[in-house]
């Protein structure tokens, strides 16, 4: 496919390409013998069977499967870089190449100075390359009590300074915001960020079920990363897990890689919220690199069988996860089926972030976010907005 990201030309000049494969998997269910005829950046058509449009190029991808492209709504880098880096360009690479086609760049806790100058370079990069969906803060609204890799000293209580700072510097660019609800201003603090049309997500708490409710009454629609930097379900001391599951319209954030979230654990979510799963990789810089000696924003990182930790803790320090090894891990250790398992890295997460129908779904004018795989779920090929990034 050809054509550049995001150009958005779909006329006279526009190059058709027909992709065939043998499944073609979204949200809707699976089907066989499937094709797409993609027009410049944009699904075109699709159908089964041999009779399809006339095309410019035929791309037959023989027994692939063929999904929409991922959206991860929340990782901090891959191939040695963060996104508060300089460049952060080896990142967006590595999970590209593993079918993550849409990106929410994550920053960790830091003093607002520091937020505000990664904004900047976001922007820039944003400028040039629509793939880059924006920025999730999670940091600095956290809880002291349930930090995670962020360091306690740029910890903040979300007051309307501080809000209003964020958004100021932010705007256009600021996606996202994790915030404990207990936490004094927080609140209204999430009606500021609502009412400038960023989605909320309640995390690295230690709220009660009661607090969690009043946040997604407040307008929160996301539980960030489900079990991890919150208070576990307890039967007397249910928490903002059991809110959020018993809450249409609350997202809840997994981290699918056998380490954050047991699987059968795992399962048990996505059988409890079906359709409210959004699998997220929450990956730093060792992701699509060797272990080693990492940094997550200020903090040193320790990385060994690709379990990321801070170093001299047992505190995870994100993931080394990329989107695809989620999704088999969904299918052979979760028990989801395959467009259950797609569907919780496309529409599910696309529909969190409020993108429409354009994204996380292989239809007539949907954005050409196409991933192509092995029947062992193995990626092998990936457009984005008809443009091939692997």
């Amino acid at each position: 496919m050809t054509g550049g990201v995001g150009s958005g030309a779909v006329g006279r000049e526009a190059r058709r390409t027909l992709v065939r494969s043998a499944r073609v998997v979204d949200a809707a269910g699976t089907t066989a013998d499937g094709w797409v005829l993609v027009v410049g950046d944009t699904v075109h058509a699709v159908g089964s069977g041999r009779e399809a449009p006339a095309a410019d190029e035929v791309v037959d991808l023989g027994d692939a499967v063929l999904t929409p492209g991922f959206v991860d709504l929340h990782g901090h880098g891959g191939g040695g870089a963060a996104y508060e880096d300089e460049s952060f360009d080896a990142a967006l690479d590595v999970h590209r190449r593993h079918g993550t086609t849409r990106s929410v760049l994550s920053l960790v806790a830091n003093p607002l100075p520091s937020l505000v100058a990664s904004l900047d370079r976001v922007r820039a990069v944003m400028a040039t390359d629509p793939l880059v969906l924006g920025v999730h803060l999670e940091g600095p609204f956290l809880s002291p009590g349930n930090k995670g890799a962020h360091n306690a000293d740029f910890l903040t209580a979300p007051t309307r300074e501080a809000v209003d700072t964020l958004l100021e510097a932010g705007s256009g660019v600021v996606r996202q915001v994790t915030i404990a609800p207990e936490l004094p201003g927080a609140i209204d603090a999430i009606g500021q960020f609502v009412s400038a049309g960023v989605t909320v997500a309640v995390g690295h708490t230690v709220c009660t079920a009661d607090q969690a409710r009043a946040a997604f009454d407040a307008g929160a629609t996301l539980l960030t990363h489900a079990f991890n930097a919150m208070p576990g379900i307890h039967h007397r001391a249910p928490g903002p897990i059991s809110a959020a599951v018993a809450d249409e319209r609350v997202t809840l954030e997994l981290i699918l890689d056998g380490v954050h979230v047991h699987p059968s654990v795992a399962s048990m979510l996505l059988g409890a919220a079906p359709g409210r799963v959004a699998l997220i990789t929450d990956a730093m810089g060792a992701a699509g690199s060797a272990d080693g000696s990492y940094t997550l924003g200020s903090l040193a990182v320790t990385v060994a069988d690709g379990v990321a930790l801070v170093a001299g803790t047992e505190t995870i320090a994100g993931s080394t996860l990329t989107q695809d090894a989620a999704l088999r891990t969904a299918v052979a250790a979760a028990g989801r089926t395959l467009p259950e398992a797609v569907a919780a890295l496309t529409a599910v997460p696309a529909r969190a972030l409020g993108l429409g129908d354009r994204f996380g779904r292989i239809a007539p004018g949907c954005s050409a976010d196409l991933v192509a795989l092995t029947p062992d779920l193995v990626v092998t090929h990936v457009w984005g907005a008809g443009r091939p990034l692997r």
